[in-house]
């Protein structure tokens, strides 16, 4: 369970981060890539949050 949040936490610094990327540096191409990192990201976790936890 701990794994989760500290998962969740990961990616809302990582949005928080990119976040700030975005509005200081606000390109086209930037967001692009911005929005297609937090979609892989959401992905991963995503993916990975909704497994169950009983395998290691």
């Amino acid at each position: 369970m701990s794994d989760r949040v500290l998962a969740f936490f990961a990616f809302l610094l990582l949005v928080a981060f990119l976040g700030i990327l975005a509005w200081e540096l606000p390109r086209l191409d930037l967001g692009g890539v911005i929005a297609i990192t937090l979609a892989l990201a959401g992905w991963d976790f995503l993916s990975n949050a909704l497994k169950r936890s009983g395998r290691r």
